[in-house]
């Protein structure tokens, strides 16, 4: 099943800003190979569920080594079949 997830995560209780943090896990996402967008408030990345939730896992498991409280939000598209409709969907839009 083709998944987009739009996901974002990063420590609670560290400095104001957040973005080195966010990098990591942006690295992360890119190193995977999936198709992905990176927002400003979030990535979205698209693919089968096990992958994509293993690149969650990594995000997560690499900002918990020196942070004690992590933040995160997902939102999921599930659809059958169907792979490429990340930029399908911004097409439709536009």
């Amino acid at each position: 099943m083709s998944v987009i997830v739009d996901f974002s995560i990063f420590p609670i209780g560290k400095e104001e800003s957040v973005s080195k943090y966010a990098a990591r896990a942006v690295k992360i996402i890119k190193d995977s190979g999936l198709p992905h967008h990176i927002g400003p408030m979030g990535t979205s990345m698209e693919g089968e569920w096990d992958e994509v939730m293993l690149i969650v896992r990594r995000c997560m498991d690499d900002l918990k080594k020196d942070c004690p409280r992590l933040y995160m939000t997902m939102k999921v598209d599930c659809r059958q079949g169907e792979a490429g409709r990340m930029g399908k969907k911004v097409k439709k839009v536009e």
